[in-house]
């Protein structure tokens, strides 16, 4: 097809082996169209034998396509040209929906945001509504390695188009083993030497909420767009903070259906194991199945019975169960406040968490210290930085045992008393810590996991934040993922902090400077003071389901 401004987009067309009309599902994406985010979906073959014409078309300069790629900046026009395309093919009801994850659920969209007549149902996966908060920064630090592996697999394949082969072997490579020591760590040389227009300098560059990120983001421009929307995320997912802004912001306003989905899964595969942990048979993807059903319902009219079900369906990591709800959770937050000996660096049994709740959650209530809680202090070595591991930022991603890390005394621990029966969380997650540093800048990774009877700890949510010069810190909040999870009898939970999270994140300097200028050799040791007890509490905010 030609777009309006006369750039050919090239697509594959896969069609029902039938008569008659068939309404079109649609996916935009930028990696080469014959992988048609078959990593996580299935092959269009199958959607096709379910009576749609499926349409994989590349983007602007990228697969065969002509033109010149540029991240997201001809989306909104393209899309909306393709949509009107694809509703013409022949033998098409003139019915489009749109479906794909990452890049593929942005390209729907920023289609929406014409409101194309033919568009009538999306399917949008693990995608960025404000591109600032949900996908290049979290909490104000930027993504280093989710950005800058992202970055590098871009340039690979710009420089396969070119026929470059030096240039992809050194990305090729690079990618395999990220590229941080160059003098500014985030820099990334290669990527400068190799593919100076690269969106990712421009993202380091905006380190702050600035225009650059308004005219960028879906965000600004879907405030009107009202469509029926199947909102699929994982609890492991690096942007399930942009599929939760985009699903709360649109089921709040749409009076069209918003459907939520929401797996144990990392970015990629979205199977039933994930990290190190096998969350079993039900954990494998319902998805495609899901889809069907939602393009049943919204392009071909018939009543498979979706609008009847509660609209929200969340995996219950621990019992490996589907829970199902009307809307998102919103149950008051149990505080679990911190208290400690002081020394809650040193051992895993020197720091506690108390649960402070009305209604008792199901733990046994600790024996009083004979010390009064006193505040922990750590210190950070850039040397020798915390390392990520698992979580949502990682490569890999996922729960992994953390039980070494936590014996680190640069990391932080309170953990509860066994818990007496069962332990349901649903909802949103956030931490409040009372905390100081000697430095200007500083950062704090609060990291929550079960605390297995044998003692291995498998993290399941975690949340990020880099403290700018003068931001007042009492107290700090974290946001972390949130999640949906039974904590079994006789298991712990526990509360990591440290103050990084690398390569997740890049190491805070705590000279106040962003990361992009921050130099290697500036890096400095930064003591963190942690307070916990009545007067400064320290405290997790849990969304406990009775």
């Amino acid at each position: 097809m030609l777009t309006r401004d006369g750039v050919r987009l090239d697509a594959d067309v896969y069609r029902p082996d039938d008569e008659g009309s068939f309404p079109v599902l649609l996916m935009r994406q930028p990696y080469g169209r014959a992988i048609a985010s078959t990593v996580v979906y299935a092959h269009p073959t199958w959607y096709a034998a379910h009576g749609y014409i499926v349409v994989i078309q590349d983007v602007r300069g990228r697969g065969t396509s002509d033109g010149s790629f540029k991240l997201f900046a001809h989306e909104i026009e393209d899309g909306e040209d393709t949509v009107n395309w694809a509703a013409n093919l022949p033998g098409s009801t003139g019915q489009v929906g749109m479906y794909g994850f990452s890049y593929q659920g942005m390209t729907q969209l920023y289609a929406a945001v014409a409101k194309p007549p033919a568009l009538k149902a999306i399917c949008p996966a693990m995608i960025g509504y404000d591109l600032y908060t949900d996908w290049a920064y979290e909490g104000g630090a930027f993504c280093l390695q989710a950005n800058l592996s992202w970055a590098i697999q871009i340039a690979a394949e710009t420089a396969r188009l070119k026929g470059d082969v030096t240039a992809h072997h050194t990305l090729a490579t690079a990618a395999r083993n990220l590229p941080l020591c160059d003098p500014v760590p985030t820099q990334s040389g290669i990527l400068k030497t190799l593919d100076p227009e690269s969106f990712y300098h421009e993202w380091l560059q905006h380190s702050e909420p600035d225009d650059y990120w308004e005219k960028l983001s879906p965000k600004t421009y879907l405030h009107d767009v009202n469509l029926p929307m199947l909102h699929i995320g994982g609890w492991f997912d690096t942007f399930l903070r942009g599929t939760m802004h985009l699903y709360k912001e649109m089921a709040s306003r749409s009076a069209d259906r918003q459907q939520l989905l929401v797996g144990p899964w990392a970015h990629l595969p979205w199977g039933r194991k994930v990290g190190a942990i096998d969350f079993g048979t039900k954990a494998s993807t319902p998805c495609d199945r899901l889809q069907i059903r939602w393009f049943d319902q919204f392009l071909k009219g018939l009543n498979t019975g979706l609008l009847d079900e509660p609209a929200i369906a969340l995996f219950e990591m621990g019992s490996n169960q589907w829970r199902f709800f009307d809307q998102w959770p919103s149950a008051e937050s149990t505080p679990y406040v911190l208290n400690s000996t002081g020394l809650a660096s040193m051992s895993d049994r020197e720091g506690t968490l108390i649960p402070i709740s009305p209604h008792p959650a199901p733990l046994q209530r600790p024996t009083p210290s004979p010390l009064p809680a006193l505040s922990d202090t750590f210190v950070h070595d850039p040397w020798r930085s915390v390392p990520a591991l698992g979580g949502h930022a990682s490569i890999p991603s996922g729960p992994q045992d953390r039980s070494s890390l936590d014996c680190r005394t640069d990391v932080l621990t309170y953990t509860s008393e066994p818990l007496t029966e069962d332990l349901y969380l649903a909802g949103d997650v956030s931490v409040l810590i009372y905390c100081a540093a000697d430095a200007l800048s500083f950062d704090l990774c609060a990291i929550l996991a079960e605390v297995r009877s044998h003692g291995s700890v498998y993290n399941f949510t975690q949340g990020y934040v880099r403290v700018p010069p003068g931001q007042v810190t009492v107290p700090l909040q974290i946001m972390l993922q949130p999640t949906c999870i039974r904590l079994s009898k006789g298991n712990a939970l526990r509360l990591s902090l440290s103050a990084a999270c690398f390569p997740s994140y890049p190491v805070n300097a705590g000279t106040g400077v962003p990361a992009s200028e921050t130099r290697l050799i500036d890096q400095q040791i930064i003591t963190v003071t942690v307070a916990s007890g009545s007067d400064r509490p320290s405290q997790i905010l849990l969304p406990v389901r009775q």
